[in-house]
């Protein structure tokens, strides 16, 4: 069986020939430059459109624009590069790639444990190939989906991947586009879902060419962090999006998509983009086979994350919950710079909040937003709503010393907050090599030269001159220069550690937490009662949350002690059939709980 996505712009292999098409409203004359052959003039058909038919060109032919005689830029609509951003396109014949695991229909969101990884830094290979190579030790951990940090071109060798320019080609630096088609098709023979973390708040600042043909893609009325907003106002701009997410659903076959900062996409028009993307990869995937759409949002917006009478998403079918990992964070480290200062406080009654309710800011002030409200209520959207995690790229990378928290805290703290994360009702997300107690950094990383380099060296330095680690100019001298290689060679796992002593024991704790959420805890996800939850929690460190079963009088019950002192006898109470307990939680001197220990309970 073979798929592709039809596309109104770039180069399509039709019978015969390929067609081009490209949008640049601000150029007079629009050329076709086959590498092997003469310019061809490019038909001007209206609203900005330029287009052609080559019947010289076939799968394989590279090809760029020439813009007035004068500029020659890539397809933004590229399926592969030849070379980098800056060089010229190739064109990719999609259903000459034959899929062996064509029936593969998805699994239910419910049954998630997502594994986030970059390809460049998860194998030594670096590459799709290398982590296929990979999928076997997945599936023995008991991982369901894995999730891949942006792929599209990016400029040099190595990024994290949200500088990419070119959206719709995976960048050379993992491999081509059948490599990566082998990865998923190879996932989908061991029952593992694939996701790809997608990018539609900007564009990296090098390698962009739109600007000088197609100006109007962007707007000056909205600022982004990174880069000119994107404007969604345009029918154009917005089919460029919602084509690149039906693209990478059809002809790769993934599984879902992890939209970055949608905060961050400012669109006026009704309805909002997101909303049409979801519309359309509903309308045309969702009766086919399972997809899911995940959001990162910083605004909390729970409308986004509705369900239907039936309970199936309407739109979006969760988020990343950054409330339950700051508070995780805060409980393990003791941090209050930065965001962390709006947990700081209450870490357990946040914590807390979010097993039960979802949303630890539900519109309450946020000191980090100068006291604005955020978030919306979301006590009735169901658990599957929330995607929880302790460590993934931003919170791991965005440390100006990348350390993994292995690095911050205990041991017993962490082997007791990853029993609350990975069986809680909420999906989990587990970051590369944190199943193994990984010890390199994560850091950020990028291959930019000359003053782009520069700009990038001192800025990331910037950011952290508020922290009280970094006051010093020659403190903040110590932080890694992105542009090293250095630094990104640093961050790729060692697997040669796997089996070694202590990271060998944590591989273990990871799969038998993992093993008892498959067998205990997933089976009872569908039958939890949205809205019905209740949690208690201490001051003593005490936590109990309970999530209600439909249909009976049974509850799925957490108690633990999340703290350096044992807990009051209250949080302790053993009724019910216990599923797991930290290995020295009820030692017989004690009347509640040990310090930093985890029990849970089926109760009937």
């Amino acid at each position: 069986m073979r798929f592709s996505h039809a596309m109104p712009f770039g180069a399509e292999v039709r019978e015969g020939g390929v067609r081009f098409r490209l949008w640049a409203p601000s150029a007079g004359l629009v050329e076709l430059l086959p590498d092997d052959g003469p310019a061809l003039p490019m038909d001007a058909v209206g609203d900005g459109w330029h287009e052609t038919f080559s019947e010289g060109a076939a799968a394989g032919t590279t090809y760029s624009y020439r813009i007035d005689r004068c500029h020659h830029v890539p397809d933004p609509a590229a399926r592969a590069q030849r070379d980098d951003v800056h060089g010229p396109s190739v064109v990719i014949d999609p259903e000459a790639f034959e899929w062996r695991h064509h029936a593969w229909r998805g699994r239910p969101w419910h049954e998630a444990v997502v594994y986030e990884l970059h390809v460049g830094t998860f194998s030594p290979e670096g590459t799709f190939d290398g982590a296929r190579q990979r999928l076997d030790h997945l599936v023995d951990l008991g991982v369901t989906a894995i999730e891949l940090m942006p792929i599209g071109d990016f400029p040099g060798r190595r990024n994290w991947g949200y500088d990419g320019v070119l959206t719709f080609a995976p960048d050379t630096a993992y491999g081509s586009p059948d490599d990566l088609k082998r990865l998923v098709d190879a996932a989908h023979g061991r029952g593992v879902m694939v996701f790809l973390d997608v990018v539609y708040n900007h564009f990296g600042p090098d390698g962009n060419y739109l600007h000088r043909y197609a100006p109007d893609f962007f707007t000056d009325r909205f600022e982004t962090p990174w880069g000119a907003a994107i404007d969604y106002g345009r029918r154009e701009v917005r089919d460029f999006a919602i084509h690149n997410a039906l693209y990478w659903l059809q002809e790769y076959r993934l599984d879902g998509l992890r939209l970055d900062a949608v905060h961050e996409i400012v669109d006026e028009r009704t309805p909002h983009l997101l909303d049409e993307l979801a519309a359309a990869v509903r309308r045309d995937i969702g009766a086919e086979r399972r997809v899911h759409l995940v959001l990162e949002n910083e605004h909390n917006e729970a409308g986004r994350l509705a369900r239907d009478v039936d309970g199936r998403p309407q739109a979006y079918t969760a988020q990343w919950n950054d409330d339950v990992h700051h508070a995780l964070h805060v409980l393990a480290t003791g941090e209050r710079e930065g965001y962390y200062a709006d947990y700081a406080d209450r870490p357990l009654e946040h914590l807390a909040r979010c097993l039960s309710e979802g949303f630890a800011y539900q519109g309450e002030p946020f000191r980090q937003r100068d006291g604005a409200p955020r978030g919306t209520p979301s006590a009735e959207l169901p658990p599957t709503a929330f995607v929880s995690f302790m460590q993934n790229h931003d919170q791991v990378g965005n440390r100006a010393f990348g350390e993994r928290l292995g690095a911050l805290t205990e041991p017993r703290v962490r082997r007791a907050l990853s029993a609350v994360l990975l069986l809680a009702p909420q999906p989990p997300i587990l970051f590369m090599g944190e199943e193994w107690a990984a010890s390199e950094p994560f850091l950020f990383f990028c291959d930019f030269h000359d003053e782009l380099a520069d700009a990038v060296r001192e800025g990331r330095r910037k950011e952290f001159a508020s922290f009280a680690a970094f006051h010093d100019v020659q403190a903040r001298s110590s932080i890694p220069d992105p542009n090293a290689e250095a630094t990104f060679l640093r961050s790729r796992l060692d697997w040669d550690r796997v089996g070694e002593g202590e990271h060998e024991a944590w591989l273990e704790h990871y799969r038998e937490l993992i093993a008892i959420r498959h067998r205990e805890i997933v089976p009872r996800i569908p039958h939890l009662r949205a809205g019905a939850a209740r949690a208690a929690h201490g001051g003593d460190g005490g936590l109990e949350v309970c999530w209600p079963l439909a249909g009976d009088a049974s509850e799925l019950v957490l108690r633990a002690n999340l703290a350096a002192l044992p807990s009051d006898g209250r949080w302790a109470a053993t009724t019910g059939r216990l599923l797991y307990a930290s290995a020295d939680a009820f030692a017989p001197e004690r009347s509640g709980l040990a310090p930093w220990s985890v029990s849970w309970y089926l109760t009937s």
